[in-house]
């Protein structure tokens, strides 16, 4: 109850310089940098666990990601992983954000092979060469020379003391 209570008829407010909007009340989400937004999050999603044991559901504050190995170039425990996955937000009324959602595919396989397109709902996954996952940016290739680049110039930024 008192959890139910916290996270129920939020007022909101939006200001630009002078102007302020009128008071909407919500009743959806947590407040952004509420401390038991990452808490209510692992509750709320404690049933999204993968069904095949070659997949890993990774799951931090309100991102999930779905790790897949594939062998022999047999892709059906992915992608179908994918799908239960996608099932599963419906089911439990998330949405997908799919300008977000990019597949990152790393293949030792020494002959290229035409990997098929992933699709969500109708929508075509971006792939991408590098990604950036829990601070680290990782590559394709796992030369690892994008996340030494992206931290030289972070560490650059940093004002001297």
């Amino acid at each position: 109850m008192w959890i139910n209570s916290f996270l129920s008829n939020h007022s909101h407010r939006v200001r630009v310089g002078r102007h302020t909007s009128t008071a909407l009340s919500l009743s959806t989400g947590s407040p952004q940098g509420c401390v038991l937004s990452p808490l209510l999050y692992t509750l709320y999603t404690h049933d999204c666990t993968p069904a095949h044991h070659s997949n890993t559901i990774v799951k931090f504050e309100d991102d999930t990601t779905v790790v897949g190995l594939t062998a022999g170039g047999d892709e059906s425990a992915y992608r179908d992983e994918v799908e239960r996955l996608s099932g599963w937000c419906r089911e439990n009324n998330l949405l997908l954000n799919m300008t977000k959602t990019k597949e990152l595919i790393i293949d030792y396989r020494r002959k290229e092979t035409d990997i098929t397109p992933l699709y969500i709902s109708g929508d075509c996954v971006e792939r991408v060469a590098d990604f950036r996952f829990l601070g680290v940016q990782i590559e394709e290739g796992l030369t690892w020379s994008t996340n030494t680049s992206e931290l030289l110039k972070k560490a650059q930024q940093r004002p001297s003391s």
